[in-house]
């Protein structure tokens, strides 16, 4: 409990204007934030510049935290906006995109080389937006029940429903895929 401890007292001190304090924050929480966005991202560049946003909007509503709550849920809300308003921006610009000819022909030749974060989008997929969501928030970036709960504004018992139904649908997609895919992978 005293690091989270800790991380409230930071951005109190950040709030009140303490430079040190900031420093400290961001050292602490900026390798979790840019894990939370690397899982989501497709390159580590798209996930430092969702985490550069994600800072510079901490710093303009910095005034709306409350001291004495946990300080992990209000940070993992902005950058879950951050996220989303990311995204809403990229799909109304390939929305007016046309597509070159000549890119979908260099493409199709080169040969595509897969990553982790490729394998866990796959086995993701199926999934539904909510429960990709939680899974990566609490596997991948770490954090608690309580944590996505206040991150994503629902109840304990809403994330834990949640995380049953993703988890018991991951299994089924895997005892689909057969033995030797499915085994190599460990959920609980």
């Amino acid at each position: 409990m005293e690091p989270k401890r800790n991380l409230d007292t930071l951005m109190s001190r950040y709030q009140a204007g303490d430079s040190a304090a900031v420093t400290a924050l961001v050292e602490a929480v900026g390798p979790r934030l840019h894990r939370f966005f690397m899982a989501q991202s497709a390159s580590r560049s798209d996930a430092d510049d969702l985490l550069q946003e994600t800072w510079l909007r901490i710093h303009r509503v910095r005034h709306t935290y409350r001291p004495g709550e946990p300080v992990l849920p209000w940070l993992y809300a902005i950058a879950r906006r951050v996220r989303i308003d990311q995204y809403r921006r990229a799909s109304r610009t390939t929305a007016r995109e046309r597509p070159l000819e000549e890119a979908s022909e260099l493409s199709a030749a080169l040969p595509r080389q897969e990553t982790h974060a490729d394998d866990l989008e796959t086995l993701l997929a199926p999934l539904s937006d909510g429960q990709r969501e939680i899974i990566r928030m609490l596997k991948v970036a770490g954090m608690s029940l309580e944590e996505v709960a206040g991150a994503t504004s629902c109840s304990v018992g809403s994330v834990k429903q949640k995380v049953h139904r993703a988890y018991r649908k991951l299994r089924d997609t895997m005892n689909a895929m057969g033995p030797q895919k499915g085994s190599s992978r460990g959920l609980p």
